[in-house]
């Protein structure tokens, strides 16, 4: 039985197969976990929802920003896009089993691979955090999503403030915090501060910030973190404590796959070329 950690699909379910193919993989064998963003800016965004419920148990999903985009256009909490690739999802017969199967996925997953502990997020976890804060947090705003309360909390979602964290935030203020630093961190400052204007990689740090994983007393620091949103990053293949698994490949990039090992070193990284190339933004 292998364990398969997958980056951004972005709606590129050719490639998703193809990478599937390449793998082997077996649902009544081996186990999946897409680190968010299933959807969106890629061709068929429906296609992937679909397979990935037809996968059942051996399949989990994140939620990263783009997912809950969708969610939040559903609910018509935003207009789209002009990006956007979500109307093969929005038009769909079967638009409502998937949105509610959506809002059903996790924020955070904390699993045993090997001799090894695994955080995994779509984007980040704050300095401040354990791993086991990481994952409290996260049921917070996994409770809400299946939620009747669901519409009004996306209504409340979105906003860069709070910027830090305090473990006195309540209420729309507290759950907005969570879901930008487990959705769109990047960058922080030593003290936590989030900064969401960079999109560029590692070495295009802000004065002042540092990547959130090589802020110094990250409470994270001794378990392996794996992690996709950041495509200009991109695989960091020198270190094994943190996986960053977005590899571009709704921008013409990888579709990557790893493959994990009884040790990280063992660890396999599979990946496939895709053909959808779209201008980031």
């Amino acid at each position: 039985m292998a364990l398969y950690l997958i980056g951004d699909v972005q709606g590129c379910n050719a490639a998703l197969q193809r990478l599937l193919d390449k793998i082997s993989f077996s649902p009544s064998r081996d186990s999946l976990i897409l680190l968010g963003d299933l959807v969106n800016r890629g061709p068929d965004s429906a296609g992937v929802l679909r397979r990935m419920m037809q996968l059942g148990s051996s399949a989990r999903c994140l939620l990263g920003n783009h997912d809950l985009n969708l969610l939040a256009v559903a609910h018509g909490v935003r207009k789209p896009h002009r990006k956007d690739t979500l109307n093969g999802v929005l038009d769909a017969p079967d638009r409502h089993a998937m949105l509610d199967w959506l809002r059903q996925q996790q924020m955070a997953l904390l699993e045993k691979a090997g001799n090894k502990e695994i955080l995994m997020v779509h984007a980040g976890a704050l300095p401040a955090w354990t791993a086991i804060q990481t994952i409290a947090l996260a049921g917070e705003v996994e409770s809400v999503l299946r939620s009747d309360n669901v519409g009004k909390f996306l209504h409340q979602m979105y906003g860069n403030e709070p910027v830090k964290w305090s473990d006195s935030l309540t209420g729309a203020a507290r759950l907005r915090v969570i879901v930008n630093a487990l959705t769109r961190l990047r960058f922080c400052t030593l003290e936590g501060e989030m900064e969401f204007e960079t999109k560029e990689g590692a070495a295009a740090a802000p004065e002042g910030c540092l990547p959130w994983f090589d802020v110094p007393g990250r409470k994270t620091a001794g378990i392996t973190v794996a992690f996709g949103h950041w495509s200009t990053l991109g695989w960091l293949g020198d270190r094994q404590d943190v996986l960053s698994l977005d590899t571009g490949c709704v921008w013409g990039g990888c579709l990557s796959a790893l493959k994990l090992g009884p040790d990280p070193s063992q660890n396999e990284l599979i990946q496939v070329k895709c053909e959808q190339a779209q201008t980031p933004g």
